[in-house]
């Protein structure tokens, strides 16, 4: 067993944060995080000198075990990286003028690119889930490769985002109980839950899934929960926002020229408006997407449930059906891990993946009705097996990888005959705002578009 302490203060009380981890007689790893606190602070200062010592020595002996020499797996393909170009731009936003002439710019998204040097012809776009960021895509948090290392190796040109009100190291403990620092903040256990690595319930230690892929070394568990950060603003469930988001993306569409848009759960519900916002979209593929939309007078078929919240955040939204049959013009591929509720439960992230994988396979028949190439897989059930959540980032997201290659080569979508180049006259590069409604709208600041955003 491994104990790593974590240090922390609440008011004026020191308190220590442990993660231990062990295996079971049965072959089981299990993990546990509590906390407790120490006695008077010269007490305190003596452990602290003496947990920093430990934790070091700790982390030494975790990192060396759980992060392979040059952050990859025995196995891996070691073919170079060789990239013709990379950087990052910042896409769609708003301005917003005050009365004394001041003006913001704010609610922009983000991206880094990576082109090889023998580009494929679309990029794809890696959107983020909730409380995530363009750091999920880049390594595992056991720290092998992850998608981006992966496919550029394998010529894939990749705009990795982080999408408006969102950062890469954003959490702070100091403002963990003020709710409006962190909107979107989850609880450690509901993210252990929600990503399906196993179950943990308060007072009790957390446990994985019996086969499960989850990388479960301490430091990779402690890097998983360090990649979780929330919005600096809120993120409205409305079809407002929704609209927005998928007009900021589009955006980044037209510097990019088409691509095939990858999200990852909370980010699939944007994918869907981006689709109806740009003709560029040329795929999509959706790693357990939340919510899904249809047309005007059509809905996911009634589906039991337990969660009312769980009910309530993934209704179904209605778009016109003009902007529904967007989406038919495309080919998409919906996939699902492991480990998915059958039954109806009381628990929120046990509740949601049963609910958004059946309203999912609602989704994919409204697609395929209307004309469509809408394809869903159930991972297990196609043989790969013990994937979490986040498959790309589990043990096998090589795996995975190869997977999302065989699709995008059935259709089409890996060509090489015009090598993807940002900033390329064909491209159609446009660096307006996004439009679209939003709450309110203030004077224009040219060139600019000048929105609020609530």
């Amino acid at each position: 067993m491994q104990t790593v302490p974590f240090e922390n203060k609440r008011g004026d009380v020191p308190v220590s944060l442990h993660m231990l981890s062990d295996t079971g007689a049965n072959g089981k790893d299990t993990v546990d995080i509590h906390a407790h606190t120490s006695g008077s602070r010269a007490e305190y200062a003596a452990g602290k000198r003496i947990a920093i010592v430990c934790a070091a020595f700790l982390l030494a002996l975790s990192l060396a075990s759980a992060f392979p020499t040059g952050g990859m797996a025995a196995g891996q393909e070691q073919k170079p990286i060789t990239l013709k170009t990379m950087g990052s731009l910042l896409f769609g936003g708003t301005v917003i003028e005050r009365e004394n002439g001041d003006t913001f710019h704010g609610d922009h998204g983000y991206a880094q690119f990576y082109i090889p040097q023998k580009a494929r012809n679309y990029p794809l776009i890696l959107w983020h889930g909730m409380g995530q960021s363009g750091r999920s895509w880049e390594s595992t948090p056991d720290g092998r490769e992850g998608f981006q290392a992966l496919l550029t190796r394998r010529d894939w040109p990749l705009y990795i985002i982080d999408q408006p009100r969102r950062g890469r190291a954003g959490y702070t403990a100091s403002a963990r109980d003020d709710a409006s620092a962190h909107p979107t903040s989850a609880s450690e256990r509901g993210v252990w839950n929600a990503f399906r690595n196993g179950i943990w319930v308060p007072g009790q230690e957390a446990s994985l899934y019996p086969g499960v892929r989850f990388p479960s070394a301490p430091a990779a568990i402690d890097q998983f929960f360090r990649q979780q950060t929330f919005n600096t603003g809120q993120e409205p469930r409305t079809t407002e926002y929704l609209t927005y988001m998928g007009n900021t993306a589009a955006a980044l569409l037209r510097q990019t020229g088409p691509a095939v848009l990858v999200t990852h759960s909370n980010s699939g519900k944007y994918g869907w408006f981006t689709a109806m916002a740009s003709d560029a979209v040329k795929g999509i593929v959706a790693y357990e997407p939340g919510q899904f939309v249809f047309p005007e007078g059509e809905t996911a078929r009634d589906i039991p449930f337990k969660n009312a919240l769980a009910n309530e955040m993934l209704q179904p939204i209605n778009v016109s059906s003009e902007s529904f049959r967007k989406l038919t013009q495309m080919p998409i591929l919906i996939i699902y891990g492991d480990n998915i509720a059958t039954e109806p439960s009381d628990i929120f992230n046990v509740d949601v993946w049963r609910i958004a994988s059946t309203s999912a396979r609602h989704f994919v028949d409204a697609i395929n009705r209307n004309g469509g190439d809408a394809t869903l897989a159930f991972l297990p059930e196609i043989g790969i097996k013990g994937n979490t959540h986040a498959p790309f980032a589990d043990l096998n997201n090589l795996e995975i990888a190869d997977h999302l290659e065989q699709w995008l080569h059935a259709k089409g979508l890996d060509g090489r005959g015009v090598p993807h180049r940002p900033g390329s006259p064909n491209n159609g590069i446009d660096h307006s705002p996004a439009t679209g409604p939003i709450t309110a709208a203030t004077k224009t600041v040219a060139p600019n578009t000048t929105r609020r955003l609530s």
